[in-house]
């Protein structure tokens, strides 16, 4: 079973995160993909979410039921902080054993990748999926990759979020109907 663990603040989950996730599970054949909110990213121990945990959790569930191949998984929000990828990684395949583990990230996290903690076990484990709006990053010498475009896509958590905090409209089309519901309900 191929597994893909997609990590991210998802604060909130958008467009261009269902239409990454969607590209993902088709051009590599994934059986699942697993939006895994992070909790505390060791770049970021000083940040805050808008939205609360169980908030994004709301949303991502809201995001994903109609798609048969997403799962929510609240594995981060439970560990202790900071959001170790190495120790979610290790987890999940303690849990799964067996499933061909990858992992869904972007460029910028793609060229960053040899500064996350324990390195070299986490590409030991896992199978890279690196998401790209134009040209491929370079490859890793060792490193299992897979490189897909996922074309562009407006939308933006951070522009989201600047909306809300100034009163104005999110664009359309930028959430999920569901989830847009959910937050002009929780405002």
């Amino acid at each position: 079973m191929k597994v893909c663990l997609f990590g991210g603040s998802f604060d909130p989950v958008h467009s261009g995160h269902l239409a990454i996730a969607a590209a993902a599970q088709q051009e590599c054949g994934l059986d699942e993909v697993v939006f895994l909110p992070a909790a505390c990213s060791p770049f970021k121990v000083d940040s805050r979410t808008y939205f609360s945990d169980a908030q994004r959790v709301n949303m991502l569930n809201l995001a994903t039921k109609a798609l048969p191949w997403a799962r929510v998984s609240t594995l981060d929000l439970e560990l202790p902080p900071p959001s170790w990828s190495w120790r979610v990684a290790e987890l999940w395949l303690e849990q799964e054993p067996g499933v061909e583990l990858f992992w869904l990230m972007g460029t910028d996290q793609w060229e960053q990748l040899h500064r996350w903690a324990r390195y070299e076990y986490l590409c030991e484990m896992l199978h890279f999926i690196v998401y790209h709006r134009d040209t491929p990053p370079a490859p890793r010498e060792g490193v299992r990759s897979t490189f897909i475009c996922s074309g562009l896509h407006e939308a933006s958590s951070s522009g989201i979020r600047a909306a809300l905090s100034e009163g104005r409209s999110i664009p359309s089309g930028w959430l999920h109907p569901d989830v847009l519901a959910y937050v002009k309900n929780e405002m």
